[in-house]
């Protein structure tokens, strides 16, 4: 049997990681600015991490969410508590997808509407009610000519606004920043008044922090930035450190009922046990902190770089846009200076390292990342 050929790969086998750096097959270290499309929150392999993997997995990995699982209610209070939400409740789910999915269903259960608005150039997963919100010439949207999702540029409030009008819209659906879209930050006050919108017309409000979130832009979540309280904020990615997890974080004026969601292996004692103790990590080093002040010491540096058309972002979550397809620069990248990067879209770097990044990490990235320039011509 052959694999489903679907990813287009770099021909580098990665065996083992610390921190920010990451190991081939042929012992040969790079600097992951990358994380795993920001999987990596508290670095590879953070020992604490670690640990608690080795000792939950001795005793239980798994077993069904039909009997108590007392771990799931320690990583709630917990979660609730670093990141100021303690009165919302928590399902939880395995990807990121899953957690948009629920919150759509949510959504509809709760104002008996369909239609959703979305943003262009959103990514929101690849399950089927998730591709449905997924603005990508890449991937099917099966349900669009229906009418049940309508996509409107961001910020534009008064599109919003119209079609909140109509008095069909379940849920507005929006990314804390939008990574896959090329690093594109909501205003505060745009997500301000869509609150105020969406309370009025009766929408539910989705914010989507499954990237975004957990630290990366220098608050617990992009949206804080705004003062806003969404209903929902789905969540994933970083939550577990790269072990399977996602989350929805639901406003407690929803209502929950049996049977309403379900999930085979979602909170499995495996994972809780992991993103507790990633957000005890959280606490003890400050990550948040470090993401914003390190995040912003890598921004000011690139900004100085001529070449580049726009830098753009918040801690940590950073694109660099130029005014040329990034392949080749990103290619340079991985197999001569050894930095792992990612894109979004054809002409942007997209920077998403674990959250523990150094100044020392970030200059050596900026070194890097100038020969690069240099050896292709752009410098």
């Amino acid at each position: 049997m052959k694999l489903f050929d679907v990813y287009p790969l770099f021909d580098i086998e990665i065996v083992a990681g610390r921190g920010c750096h990451v190991y081939d097959n042929n012992d040969c270290e790079y600097l992951d600015l990358y994380g795993g499309h920001a999987v990596i929150s508290v670095g590879h392999c953070h020992p604490v991490v670690v640990k608690a993997i080795d000792e939950q997995a001795s005793k239980l990995m798994f077993y069904s969410n039909s009997v108590i699982n007392p771990l799931q209610a320690r990583l709630a209070e917990k979660l609730g508590k670093v990141s100021g939400y303690e009165d919302y409740q928590l399902f939880l789910v395995n990807s990121g997808a899953e957690a948009n999915e629920n919150a759509l269903k949510l959504a509809s259960f709760h104002t008996g509407k369909s239609r959703v608005i979305a943003f262009g150039k959103s990514f929101h997963g690849r399950t089927s009610a998730a591709v449905e919100v997924t603005d990508n010439p890449k991937i099917v949207a099966p349900i669009n000519d229906n009418g049940h999702v309508t996509f409107l540029p961001l910020n534009d409030i008064d599109a919003v606004c119209r079609e909140l009008a109509k008095g069909d819209v379940c849920a507005v659906i929006i990314e804390g920043i939008q990574g896959v879209g090329g690093i594109r930050i909501p205003d505060d006050d745009f997500l301000r008044v869509l609150r105020e919108e969406c309370d009025r017309y009766g929408a539910v409000l989705i914010l989507d922090e499954i990237q975004s979130g957990y630290g990366r832009t220098g608050r617990f979540f992009a949206h804080q930035y705004s003062g806003i309280r969404p209903d929902i904020i789905t969540v994933a990615k970083g939550i577990a450190n790269g072990f399977p997890m996602g989350g929805v974080i639901i406003s407690p004026e929803f209502v929950p009922a049996y049977g309403q969601l379900g999930t085979t292996f979602g909170g499995n004692h495996l994972a809780c046990a992991t993103a507790i103790a990633v957000l005890e990590v959280f606490e003890n080093e400050n990550l948040v902190d470090n993401s914003a002040k390190v995040g912003q010491y890598l921004l000011d540096c690139l900004k100085e770089i001529p070449g580049i058309k726009e830098v753009r972002g918040r801690g940590l979550m950073i694109g660099i846009e130029m005014d040329y397809p990034v392949k080749d620069l990103r290619k340079h990248l991985i197999e001569v200076e050894h930095v792992f990067t990612g894109a979004a879209s054809t002409n942007i770097i997209r920077l998403l390292p674990p959250l523990c990044l150094t100044k020392a990490e970030a200059d050596e990235f900026i070194v890097r990342f100038k020969r690069a320039l240099t050896a292709n011509g752009k410098l």
